[in-house]
């Protein structure tokens, strides 16, 4: 379990270590660094996802490890609640950043081993601060610095921890 202290309020995670081993180790790995406390949802779409861990206020990008392969072909859906990890059209490119669906998304669920369909890997679920969740989905967002989505004010992961 990981517990997330936003400036919202507190989202605990519960990750599929048996499920997405590569998946859960990366992210622990990341948060057992310290790597995305002072970080921010920066792209929020309200009735999709919030997606985080990758940059700080102001929207200044952090420097990640290397990539991890996705393990999206687990059986774990992207459904409304799921933590999925974020990448870029690589199916490959997963590195820090992970998104919270904030509905169901099937079409980002595993399909096929190609580009197109490898879907993204869901490696846990929110299982306390889903009201906080819907709250962070609610703000306001605009364009900031290139990106589109972004909190008008910074949505902040003050802390992110291993909790038992």
């Amino acid at each position: 379990m990981v517990k997330l202290q936003t400036n919202h309020g507190n989202i605990t995670l519960e990750l599929d270590e048996e499920r997405a081993p590569a998946t859960v180790k990366n992210f622990l790995d990341y948060v057992n660094n310290g790597f995305y406390n002072n970080t921010v949802f920066h792209r929020v779409i309200d009735n999709f996802m919030i997606q985080g861990g990758g940059f700080e206020p102001g929207m200044r990008e952090k420097p990640t490890k290397a990539p991890i392969r996705n393990e999206a072909a687990n059986g774990l859906t992207n459904d409304k609640y799921t933590v999925a990890m974020a990448r870029t059209s690589d199916p490959h490119s997963a590195t820090a950043q992970f998104f919270i669906n904030v509905k169901d998304n099937s079409f980002l669920n595993y399909s096929a081993p190609n580009r197109h369909d490898y879907g993204y890997c869901v490696f846990g679920k929110v299982v306390s601060g889903t009201e906080v969740v819907d709250a962070i989905r609610k703000v306001k967002t605009g364009n900031k610095t290139g990106h589109q989505d972004v909190p008008l004010e910074d949505v902040i992961i003050m802390k992110a921890e291993v909790v038992q």
